[in-house]
């Protein structure tokens, strides 16, 4: 049987159908989480013809087992711990600490990789399209909405392509609107709904930043 997508590109295509109403609008800014965010966040933006960026953010992964997250940080000095994984594998602070100092490393150095000497992208009173490839335990999604909402935007959607129903519900009571094209009861891993779920690399990400910002830059 097929998967539901194909790859993120598909992904993409079919989250932006569900996301027409915010076309052509100046206050709306795309944000995608690298690395797999972001090529489902490009085909949004393209479609909506609006600005596209990265929102930083690094998931704790349990040590030994790295998909599982423990947590998340992202810029901001914004931390979010999942209470459940790290009382049920009973994780010490010390251990959380040690992954959070190698993951900071990790957010500034793809800082400076994708932004370089580029500002960051206009939060406050804009409304923002945050994108992943898919949710599963959540951690990482609530340090960028986190994040974000520290920077004060009009309107925060969180929009992926698939994510199970309890997380969306849980998601609704933090932001204004979530969009999701697939919400299965049992999510699983978020790769059992692609075919092609190869890990997207940092030359990806910068490639299709440069290349929304150019289809922007054209259109003007």
């Amino acid at each position: 049987m097929r998967k539901a997508f194909r790859n993120r590109t598909e992904a993409g295509k079919l989250l932006a159908a569900q996301l027409t109403e915010y076309a052509n609008r100046p206050d709306v800014v795309v944000l995608g989480l690298p690395r797999g965010g972001v090529p489902v966040a490009f085909e949004v933006a393209k479609a909506l013809n609006a600005p596209l960026d990265v929102c930083l953010v690094r998931k704790l992964g349990v040590p030994g087992h790295q998909e599982l997250a423990m947590g998340a940080i992202a810029t901001g000095e914004v931390c979010v711990i999942n209470e459940n994984v790290v009382d049920w594998l009973r994780i010490p602070q010390a251990t959380i600490d040690q992954v959070a100092a190698i993951e900071i490393r990790e957010l500034n150095r793809r800082n400076h990789i994708y932004r370089g000497n580029r500002p960051l992208p206009k939060i406050k009173n804009h409304t923002i399209i945050l994108i992943d490839d898919g949710i599963a335990t959540g951690a990482t999604i609530r340090a960028a909405i986190a994040t974000l909402k520290k920077q004060q935007p009009r309107e925060l959607v969180v929009a992926v392509p698939v994510a199970g129903v309890a997380t969306c519900e849980e998601l609704r009571a933090e932001v204004d609107k979530v969009v999701c094209v697939m919400m299965p009861e049992n999510l699983y891993a978020i790769g059992v709904w692609y075919e092609d779920f190869e890990q997207t690399t940092d030359a990806e990400v910068c490639q299709l930043l440069t290349s929304q910002k150019l289809l922007l830059a054209n259109d003007s």
